[in-house]
């Protein structure tokens, strides 16, 4: 009896998840971002107001690099040809800054969501 509510409730979940009209990140629009000789390329993305987005992030400095953005609260990691990506909630119109951790002084970009 443990087992037909167990696998019930699992069909049910099922279902729920691929009738949920949820964006997958698959679903989102992707923008590039690359650290490359201790700078992003380029250094402003622009974004859709109000959509979730997906930034890939690949690093073709020679040593790691980390992204970071305080006002959206997202830091990321990378090691030397690594690509990742961040999914963002939609933004408000606006700039929002981020930084290379590794090259605080020449890493310097903006996300700018119109």
């Amino acid at each position: 009896m443990a087992l037909i509510r167990v696998l019930a409730c699992c069909c049910s979940m099922a279902l729920f998840a691929l009738a949920s009209p949820v964006a997958w990140p698959e679903d989102v629009p992707t923008f590039k971002l690359v650290a490359r000789e201790g700078k992003w390329f380029p250094e402003t993305v622009e974004v859709p107001a109000n959509t979730r987005f997906r930034l890939e992030i690949t690093n073709q400095n020679a040593g790691p690099e980390e992204f970071e953005t305080k006002e959206l609260r997202k830091e990321l990691v990378l090691a030397p040809g690594v690509s990742r990506v961040l999914v963002f909630a939609p933004l408000k119109p606006g700039t929002y800054p981020f930084v290379g951790e590794f090259h605080p002084k020449t890493a310097h970009g903006r996300i700018v969501a119109k």
